[in-house]
């Protein structure tokens, strides 16, 4: 029971965590969509406000130029007639600009033609007698708006007149709808291209995240899954131990038991703690100019020791002067973890050997075994953490993390590892560095 429910909390974990980075992103592209929409909102009051004063001068503009026109016709008019009065007041009616209502009253705010004129304009006019030019505007009760622009002027017979232009803001408004119409339309766009492009950007940005949420928790599984086991033993070996008086030998027996299981739960523990330290960047690389070739050859020399136990011959085939640039602790881990895996697979009267040369240049280190090889399906996963084929778990208690540091290292040392294996015959692993430049002495 105790699997499944391990299996159970794992999942459950799992769509907690799932849930949680579902809910991260969709409060990320709400923030981004709130940013650029109160953006977006600031500068359309910006831009309204702009456009409103733009939109409303020229109006004044246009009511100024209405004006000067009528004071213009009325002058001609004047000056065509000899100054008849009538002729002057005819220009009213003979000037048509679109959209204005025109007026021409004395400086007292009296109508010169027998027209009717609302009192607020009379007003303006009056204003414009006293001041010389007025602006105003006034609201109707058919809620309209209407703007009146007057300015006095002389005529040729000494007489002072006030000419008014009047002008419905209705036009202004027709802009106006337009152009919130308009912004309104491409706003909601561009919140709807953010939100959609936020999200994406959201989620390839959380991608990392995810994706080191899934190995952190695939990692710590099978870590429980893998420190477990020896756990297990060595509480149950004690328990046993505990259980009843014996004599020293079976104490002795226990104990080396549990020594042996305390070894391998050391290694697993040493080797995640060096996988941890590389995924957090803590592993310090110290290079140095080395000689691959001397350091395989101790490598080989340790490895011949177990290979001894189980009737293994290490062989040492070719091997040439070859400098890297690296470690020497990490490259010797390297190269050690790669023979005693040679070992391990290989059985008694087997052969393994060694190599390191100069391949075009670049060092190359290789290890060929007789072992039991690996299965064509097995071998894009060798390298993944905590794999171990069905034959390697009946044959070692190794925790499957020996080929993740191997190539950790050589990743570290810009260096490509590649393994070869037919089952039933062995496995060839080919370790290539990058060339050093040569060292040229005076």
């Amino acid at each position: 029971m105790a699997p499944d429910i391990a299996l159970a909390s794992e999942a459950t974990s799992s769509r907690l965590g799932i849930q949680r980075l579902a809910r991260l992103r969709i409060r990320l592209t709400i923030w981004y969509v709130a940013t650029f929409g109160l953006i977006i909102i600031l500068l359309g009051a910006g831009l309204f406000a702009v456009i409103s004063y733009q939109l409303s001068q020229q109006l004044d503009d246009s009511l100024s130029g209405a004006t000067m026109e009528l004071v213009r016709a009325a002058r001609i008019r004047e000056m065509e007639a000899a100054a008849p009065r009538g002729h002057v007041i005819d220009a009213v009616d003979e000037l048509n600009i679109p959209d204005r209502i025109l007026y021409l009253l004395d400086t007292l705010g009296n109508p010169v033609k027998g027209q009717k004129v609302d009192n607020w304009i009379r007003r303006g006019a009056k204003d414009a007698g006293k001041l010389g030019r007025v602006t105003t505007q006034s609201d109707t009760p058919e809620d309209r708006t209407l703007r009146l622009h007057a300015v006095r002027f002389k005529l040729a017979s000494g007489q002072q007149l006030v000419a008014v232009a009047v002008a419905d803001k209705v036009e202004l408004e027709d802009k106006f709808a337009d152009l919130i119409t308009a912004f309104v339309v491409i706003a909601f766009a561009a919140l709807f291209l953010v939100a959609a492009g936020g999200f994406i950007l959201v989620r390839k940005s959380t991608a990392p995240i995810e994706r080191s949420i899934e190995f952190t928790r695939r990692f710590m599984a099978d870590a429980a899954h893998e420190l477990r086991t020896p756990i297990t033993i060595l509480r149950t070996r004690a328990e046993v131990a505990l259980q009843q008086p014996r004599d020293a030998a079976n104490y002795a027996s226990v104990l080396h038991g549990v020594e042996a299981e305390a070894r391998r739960l050391g290694g697993i523990v040493d080797s995640l703690l060096v996988l941890a330290r590389a995924d957090a960047g803590e592993r310090q690389i110290d290079k140095e100019r080395i000689f691959l070739d001397d350091i395989a050859v101790d490598a080989a020399g340790a490895a011949e020791v177990v290979a001894r136990q189980k009737n293994v011959k290490v062989l040492v085939d070719e091997f040439e002067e070859a400098p890297v640039e690296g470690d020497p602790i990490l490259i010797r881990q390297l190269i050690m973890i790669v023979l005693d895996n040679a070992v391990k697979f290989t059985d008694a009267g087997g052969q393994v050997h060694v190599g390191v040369s100069m391949h075009e240049g670049s060092p190359m280190f290789s290890v060929e075994d007789t072992g039991i090889g690996i299965k064509q399906d097995d071998l894009s996963r060798v390298f993944q953490r905590f794999f171990r084929g069905e034959t390697a778990r009946s044959r070692t208690d190794g925790a499957g993390l020996g080929l993740s540091i191997a190539s950790w290292i050589a990743r570290e040392h810009g260096a490509d590892i590649s393994l070869t294996s037919e089952p039933g015959k062995g496995t060839k692993v080919i370790v290539t560095f990058p060339p050093v430049a040569t060292v040229v002495s005076l």
